[in-house]
Formats: structure tokens, C-alpha cells, sequence
């Protein structure tokens, strides 16, 4: 997903030709990318913690939680360190653009550690009404899993309105709406969840393979999953419209994908809530 420019020969490269580099993400978004590399690297106590450490918590280890987050997270931060090639450079170098950065990724922090501290304690991190401390400080996390959010729909905008990116317009308006629909779907679905008592909608009692998604009840985790990722499904679809179509009905295809990708999220939220598996026959 590079941007599209106008050879010698006249001919468009493909958008799909150039491929991502560390190094440039180091230099458009270092606290992103550090933070998510660091995150890579934390796997590595995590797991021997998980080896080491026999108590179990709902049938699972207490650091698969934190595991999953730690992947979960270092995905969304390099991403976005990715797309930030695509900010307007005056943006990337303000230091208002610097300090925000710095929050978002003490946001992050503080989630982990969250995670972090319920494993050492084997305890639930989410939908904990017995232990007091982590009752008082649920919302804090509320607000920080908003703000670890928020440069999504902030960088949605920017990329959106700026012409310069060097990004066929499908694509761009591709990237500008995926990164728009990450925050509004999340913070819909997350916000959701996280008022309830758990992500089950009925009895669960059998679990897909891997994603640990409910076969027998409504999982509110499949809409999460869908809507933290739209980041990366709506700018795909608008990757393969700008390399197929011409400019005018690559516009209107990433319009109808990013309404459908809505869709799917709207459609697995609704589902969850009537306490219908997604697609039931996976496992």
C-alpha cells in the first residue's frame, strides 16, 4: 500500500509493487514503532511466564490475555507508523503531533501493565467485581482504550485531506474512511462490551479454535474484531480498486466497500446481541 506516482514511461506501478520498510516507519512514527517492537519483544518473558506459571484462570492461563494484546496491539501501532508516511510532513513534525504521540502510547502502556497485573494475580482483567482496586480503576482503562484509539480517526482525517500524499484518490479516501471506521466502530462496540458483564450473549459452552470465539452464543468479540481492523480491510479494498479500475469507479467501489465493511460490523454486533454464534458452522 505505497503511494501511486506516474513513471518516465507514463504507465501507473502497481500500488501493491512497493512494500513497507522499518526504517521509513522509524522515521515518520519512532514512538509507534519502537513501542511496537517493544511490545514484539515483551512476548518473550509473557511466554516463558506462561510456561512457568501452572494456575490456570477460566480453564486458561492467566498471561494468554496479555499475550493476545501485546500481538493485538503491536498490529494497530505499526500500522499506524505505517500510514503515517501519508500525514502531511508539517503534521509529523509538529510537536503537538510529538506529544500526542507520547499519549497514545502511555495509553498503551498502561494497558498492558493492566493485563499485566491481573495475570500476576490471576484475575480477570475485564468484568472484575471482586477484586476492589481493579473495580476503581476499570474506567481509567475506559478512557485509556479511547485515546489508544483516537489517532486512528485523527490520522484518518489528515490523510484524508491531504492531496500531496502522493495516493491515487481511491486509495487515499480508502485509507482516510478504514481508519475513520476503526474509531467509531470501536469505541460503539468496545464501549458495548466493556458496560456489560462479559462477551458471551447466553451459555457458552464450545470455543473456535485459536480466535476463542463462542459456536453455541453470541460473542460481542467477533464486532471488536471486525471493527479494530477495518484499518486494514477497507485500505485493501482500496488497494485492489485503484490497481483495477479506473480513477472514477475506483472512488465509488471503496465507497461501497466501506459501507459494507460497516455492515459487517453493524451485522455481527446485531447477532451477538440476539445471542447467535458467528457463522456456527466453523467449529
Amino acid at each position: 500500500m505505497s503511494a501511486v506516482v506516474e513513471t518516465s514511461t507514463g504507465h501507473r506501478p502497481s500500488p501493491l509493487m512497493r512494500l513497507p520498510d522499518l526504517g521509513r516507519m522509524w522515521r515518520d512514527a519512532p514512538l509507534f514503532t519502537r513501542l511496537a517492537l517493544f511490545l514484539l519483544m515483551a512476548l518473550i518473558p509473557l511466554y516463558a511466564a506462561m510456561a512457568l506459571d501452572g494456575r490456570t484462570f477460566d480453564g486458561e492461563s492467566p498471561w494468554l490475555k496479555p499475550v493476545k494484546f501485546h500481538y493485538a496491539l503491536s498490529i494497530y501501532l505499526i500500522s499506524l507508523a505505517f500510514f503515517a508516511r501519508y500525514l502531511p510532513p508539517a503534521m509529523r513534525g509538529h510537536r503537538l503531533w510529538g506529544m500526542f504521540s507520547v499519549i497514545v502510547c502511555l495509553a498503551v502502556i498502561g494497558e498492558v501493565l493492566w493485563l499485566s497485573a491481573a495475570a500476576m494475580q490471576n484475575t480477570a482483567s475485564h468484568f472484575n467485581t471482586t477484586e476492589p482496586l481493579f473495580v476503581r480503576l476499570y474506567p481509567v482503562m475506559g478512557v485509556l482504550a479511547v485515546t489508544l484509539t483516537l489517532p486512528s480517526l485523527i490520522m484518518g482525517i489528515a490523510i484524508g485531506r491531504n492531496k500531496d500524499s502522493g495516493l491515487e484518490p481511491a486509495l487515499r479516501v480508502a485509507i482516510a474512511l478504514g481508519l475513520g471506521l476503526t474509531f467509531f466502530s470501536t469505541v460503539v462496540v468496545a464501549g458495548y462490551l466493556s458496560s456489560g458483564t462479559g462477551h458471551a450473549v447466553g451459555v457458552s459452552t464450545r470455543d473456535l479454535w485459536l480466535l476463542g470465539w463462542s459456536r453455541d452464543a453470541g460473542d460481542l468479540r467477533v464486532a471488536h474484531f471486525f471493527a479494530t481492523h477495518a484499518l486494514h480491510g477497507v485500505p485493501l479494498a482500496g488497494v485492489v480498486a485503484a490497481a483495477l479500475l479506473p480513477a472514477r469507479f475506483a472512488m465509488v467501489a471503496v465507497v461501497v466497500a466501506s459501507l459494507a465493511y460497516a455492515a459487517l460490523v453493524g451485522g455481527t454486533f446485531m447477532q451477538a446481541l440476539n445471542g447467535q454464534p458467528f457463522l456456527p458452522w466453523l467449529g
